[in-house]
């Protein structure tokens, strides 16, 4: 019996890896919150349905900006990919090739029980439009007219860029975790110590997780934190004034620290750190909680925004944090002027670390396999 995913409005999208029409070669969709997602499966750019359908998004593309919206089309056609049919129209317009049926599956456009190319034609078109948090605004059923209604929905939609209420962001601000003069002597530490540019976890579908340089979207330089004594005091303050507030606010018991580091986004080079989770590879699953503490003030932009709640930008006053989980989308916004310097470590469980370290033995094993 062939049976199909059902998602319903209200419902959270699944998130997915997949061959896309990027530089990269694949593109993460857990990466587009923060905007409005057209999402348009289908078997073939081929069909005359979806052609006229894909015909009606090109002609309405000023809707798609990466920023009020993006669309992305699913196709299950190989031909799609191996002719070139479709191509990214940046910002906004991007396509996966979806020849293994994994998007499909989870969306209810290919059967459960397909798991190659639909040759057997019970693929079905459908659309799907995601609110700024990736859950479910619409379903429609392809028909001649679903992508005329769509983009009549689009806009209708209101702007994300026109304040609103504040919508609650699921974060904690905490002032006074570090007293300014320690503050002072942190500064001090990073000016008298050599820093690095900072990297970028990546990973591929089945590779390792390696650091990667990307200056178009991450620029700040960091300091690892060497001095036994300040390594103990900044433990020590965290341990007495953060663990216990994650506990009140998230039932969650916080024993282990990782990445004593002190960051600094300058405004020379306009330091910004674009959308990202701090938890989607290997190297970074165990981490649950991120503390973010600005060591000091006068600064301008730099400010941390959770897009897929609202564009309202958090900046903790000197030795203030920020704690918020791993899995929250956030971005830094460019420094403008000055600088900005914070201590950055991340917080976990002992689940969490059990789970670090059978990922770094997985990582090991697979660093000692030979090359085929």
């Amino acid at each position: 019996m062939t049976s199909y995913a059902s998602l319903f409005v209200g419902d959270p999208a699944p998130w997915f890896r997949q061959r896309c029409t990027t530089h990269h070669g694949d593109y993460t969709f857990d990466m587009t919150g923060g905007r409005y997602i057209v999402l348009y499966l289908f078997v073939s750019s081929g069909d005359p349905l979806t052609h006229a359908a894909l015909r009606v998004i090109t002609e309405n593309r000023q809707l798609f900006d990466d920023r009020q919206a993006s669309f992305f089309g699913v196709s299950a056609d190989p031909a799609d990919e191996s002719q070139a049919r479709l191509q990214a129209d940046l910002p906004g317009i991007r396509y996966f090739f979806d020849h293994d049926g994994l998007v499909g599956r989870l969306y209810g456009s290919r059967s459960v029980q397909q798991a190659g190319p639909d040759a057997d034609g019970e693929g079905r078109n459908l659309w799907y439009v995601l609110d700024p948090l990736l859950r479910v605004r619409g379903v429609f059923v392809d028909d001649p007219d679903a992508a005329v209604r769509i983009v009549e929905l689009l806009g209708r939609l209101p702007s994300l860029d026109v304040p609103t209420p504040e919508q609650p962001v699921p974060v904690l601000m905490l002032p006074d975790v570090f007293e300014p003069e320690f503050c002072s002597r942190l500064i001090d530490y990073y000016e008298t110590s050599e820093s690095q540019p900072s990297g970028v976890f990546t990973q591929g579908a089945d590779g390792p997780s390696r650091i990667v340089t990307d200056t178009g979207f991450k620029r700040r330089r960091d300091c690892q934190v060497r001095h036994r004594g300040l390594v103990e005091q900044i433990q020590a303050r965290i341990v007495r004034r953060v663990v216990p507030e994650i506990r009140k606010a998230y039932q969650f018991e916080a024993t282990e620290l990782e990445r004593l580091i002190l960051a600094s986004y300058d405004s020379s080079d306009r330091g910004c750190f674009g959308a990202h989770r701090d938890n989607t590879v290997k190297a970074t699953e165990h981490r649950r909680f991120a503390v973010s503490i600005n060591l000091n003030e006068g600064f301008e932009g730099g400010e941390l925004v959770f897009p897929e709640f609202s564009r309202r930008g958090f900046k903790p006053g000197t030795g203030g944090a920020i704690i918020f989980a791993c899995s929250l989308m956030h971005l830094v916004t460019p420094v403008t002027a000055g600088r900005r310097l914070a201590c950055l470590p991340f917080v976990y469980d002992a689940e969490a670390a059990k789970l670090k370290k059978a990922n770094r033995a997985l990582a090991a094993r697979a660093a000692e396999s030979p090359v085929a």
